[in-house]
């Protein structure tokens, strides 16, 4: 597994990372002009991996994606331990649906940590790769769903935050755009995740010529402190950095909305970030 990985990385360096892997996009599509109009919806959230009170936060996001049911769901700080279960294989197990972790860490290891991409769909392809460098830790994975009878490409990624030049931010972007050019097939594409960065970033421009900022799309408002999706109760400042970009030829934004940002009775928080709800059509 660690060979796959370095080898992904040097062909992403290279630009000539190949996607004979993933199967083809068209497979199943449908012909069915009622779905051909139907809406999508996602969810995206960083975990805060199993700081606070685990099983409780656990509770608080299960009993929200129960009720909304999203067609995918991206995680972020995913986490397993020896006495950890793989928190994207736990909530995926309670939700009836399928699961695709990526990491850094081989799968020999104990204690693995990276991003995950939830479906309640049948599964077409998956796949992942690293970001660079390889120290900062970050990975962006793809899982390649049925959705009445036409595959969706779902990309999960989690960018740096501690380069505040945006340099290495940059380069992790060029990276992606790099894996959803080599994997992406025929089949529309939404990435969603932690970018620790506003969607209007200059090192974000290449991602935002080829995809729509969802949030920014349905809110006029969209970069107002009262946006947050860093949780202030946690000592962060007030931005928007949890995003969903759609596939601009391929996808309209319909509604968005901030989701998880308000504790329980119990005055317990889902996590140190809010999660972003979207939901959209095909165009």
């Amino acid at each position: 597994m660690r060979y796959r990985w370095m080898f992904l990385l040097v062909l992403l360096s290279s630009g000539m990372i190949a996607c004979n892997s993933i199967p083809h996009a068209n497979q199943g599509k449908s012909t069915d002009p009622a779905k051909e109009t139907a809406t999508l919806t996602v969810v995206t959230l960083n975990l805060w991996h199993d700081k606070g009170d685990w099983p409780h936060r656990r509770a608080i996001i299960v009993e929200s994606l129960r009720k909304s049911r999203p067609d995918a769901i991206f995680l972020q700080e995913v986490l397993q331990d020896e006495k950890l279960q793989n928190q994207a294989a736990d909530l995926a197990q309670l939700l009836g649906y399928e699961h695709h972790f990526v990491s850094i860490d081989p799968p020999t290891k104990t204690r693995r940590y990276g991003n995950a991409v939830l479906t309640r769909h049948p599964v077409l392809a998956k796949d992942g790769i690293p970001l660079q460098p390889p120290e900062d830790y970050r990975v962006a994975g793809l899982v390649r769903a049925d959705i009445d009878g036409r595959p969706v490409n779902f990309y999960v990624t989690h960018l740096n935050f501690t380069d505040k030049t945006g340099a290495t931010r940059a380069q992790q972007i060029r990276d992606l755009l790099a894996f959803v050019d080599a994997t992406r097939g025929d089949a529309p594409s939404v990435i969603a995740g932690d970018f620790n960065i506003a969607a209007d970033a200059p090192e974000l421009a290449p991602l935002r010529a080829r995809f729509t900022d969802a949030f920014a799309a349905t809110h006029p408002d969209a970069n107002a402190p009262a946006n947050t999706t860093l949780n202030l109760r946690y000592d962060h400042p007030p931005q928007r950095i949890d995003h969903v970009f759609l596939e601009t030829a391929a996808f309209e934004p319909m509604e968005t909305r901030i989701i998880l940002d308000q504790p329980d009775k119990a005055g317990v928080w889902a996590s140190d970030h809010f999660g972003m709800w979207a939901r959209f059509r095909r165009k």
